[in-house]
């Protein structure tokens, strides 16, 4: 048994995910399939054997983007959260993590879809005024309904209009 837990889940918390042990190849996929699934320029992804991934809340709605391949989402509120390539493994988006920094994508793949300007991203202009302040947070926070960064028993933990 590894000592490495990853959870994960949907932007509302109704469908929720365990990993154990460490994801493999961690990348960002640019072919054009993925870019529509994940409504972005790119996916990350990183894959864990079946045996070693369950669901602990909901189960996710798929749907078939080519004959060999199906991708799971959350029904209620659409996050994009699995590549299941029919093989012994499935594949979990990386921003779907209770913690997306402790899985740095490794490589890239279908680079002939690759955006031409991301090399440029890094040079583009900071705007501060955008920038929420400390007391807009609060504000936001305060009225958030997305599903916290952790399992938790119940969720939501109140009903929102």
């Amino acid at each position: 048994m590894s000592d490495i837990i990853r959870t994960g889940g949907c932007q509302c918390g109704a469908v929720r995910y365990l990993a154990e042990g460490e994801l493999g190849f961690p990348h960002l996929c640019h072919c054009r399939m993925c870019q529509k699934a994940a409504g972005n320029y790119f996916m990350p992804l990183a894959g864990v054997k079946w045996e070693s991934f369950r669901l602990t809340r909901g189960e996710p709605a798929w749907f078939r983007s080519s004959g060999t391949v199906r991708r799971g989402f959350c029904e209620k509120c659409g996050t994009p959260l699995f590549y299941d390539g029919s093989s012994d493994h499935i594949s979990v988006t990386l921003g779907s993590l209770d913690d997306p920094e402790s899985v740095k994508p490794r490589l890239q793949t279908n680079l002939a879809r690759k955006m031409s300007w991301f090399g440029e991203l890094d040079r583009l202009e900071h705007d501060a005024a955008m920038d929420m302040t400390p007391e807009e947070e609060k504000k936001v926070a305060a009225g958030n309904r997305q599903h916290p960064d952790h399992d938790t028993e119940v969720w939501p933990q109140e009903e929102h209009p």
